[in-house]
């Protein structure tokens, strides 16, 4: 199959790039809006949907994998129109070409499009209600994709770390070899997710030719961590010895709300793909070891 990746520069599109290299039967096009012939990333602008219509047609896609997100929750709440312009406007676009060529879409969405009253892990009936501007405009574009028409398999994940880009996996390796104390939330809970692993059942979908599951997928690992429990096993397993303290979200002072409980129920995925997830620790472990 030709496969279109978009955002290739990010986190999980890196580990897409990486992890495409053992699927040598597929072809895939690795773009961004910042290009490097080095790394065999192409340019394309996805808020212009004739660029997408140019390069769905002349690479022949059938998958269109589309990474490029807008993430600085922080950011988004005074950037509304670019946050609004990646994650909804050049969504629709992208599933506007889908519908028109026929191509099955995968989309990457956010465990913050649920707000977080929940009590128990969401499933992916529940109710969307997102808290902040960078969590509505992702479910906007949830919401682009589902009236196109077009055939789409939507993974909506958390807290992604590997050892590419930027994540808080790697700001806290850094922070806490650099100071003596560090305060991290403890009243915000999820569950990390090792980029890799979801760039592994991405590929997985493709390979095996699962594209006719269309529909909703929660994915992260398994478990579930408060940001300070995160915090206090990076520095354990970096050999630091920073003293890390506990602080609600008010104490911290981000003036953006966000879910204080966000635990995805991967029932449906498990059950649909056939796989199994490794705990987060797990992969935690795994990615640390390979810095």
């Amino acid at each position: 199959m030709n496969v279109l990746v978009t955002g290739a520069n990010g986190q999980l599109g890196q580990a897409l790039r990486a992890a495409s290299n053992s699927f040598a039967n597929h072809r895939f096009v690795f773009t961004d809006v910042v290009s490097s012939c080095d790394d065999g990333v192409n340019y394309l602008d996805i808020t212009l949907v004739d660029a997408i219509r140019t390069i769905a047609k002349s690479e022949k896609i059938d998958v269109i994998v589309n990474c490029a997100a807008y993430t600085n929750v922080e950011k988004a709440d005074t950037d509304i129109e670019t946050a609004q312009l990646i994650n909804s406007d050049a969504v629709h676009n992208i599933a506007t070409v889908a519908k028109e060529r026929d191509i099955t879409l995968i989309h990457i969405s956010t465990d913050f499009v649920y707000n977080g009253s929940k009590a128990a892990p969401y499933v992916e009936t529940d109710e969307k209600n997102p808290v902040n501007v960078y969590a509505t405009t992702k479910y906007s574009g949830e919401k682009q994709i589902f009236a196109s028409g077009c055939k789409y398999i939507l993974f909506r994940t958390a807290w992604l770390f590997s050892k590419y880009g930027n994540n808080f996996m790697k700001t806290m390796i850094r922070l806490t070899e650099e100071r003596n104390t560090l305060n991290v939330v403890y009243d915000q809970v999820g569950t990390p997710t090792y980029a890799p692993e979801l760039a592994n059942i991405i590929l997985k979908v493709i390979d095996e030719n699962k594209l006719d599951r269309i529909g909703e997928y929660n994915f992260t690992c398994e478990g579930s961590v408060s940001w300070y429990d995160f915090a206090i096993m990076i520095n354990y397993l970096s050999d630091h010895h920073c003293d890390i303290r506990p602080c609600s979200s008010e104490e911290y002072g981000s003036n953006v709300k966000r879910p204080s409980f966000s635990v995805l129920d991967k029932s449906k995925v498990k059950k649909t793909f056939g796989i199994t997830i490794p705990h987060w620790f797990v992969s935690l472990e795994t990615c640390m070891k390979q810095l």
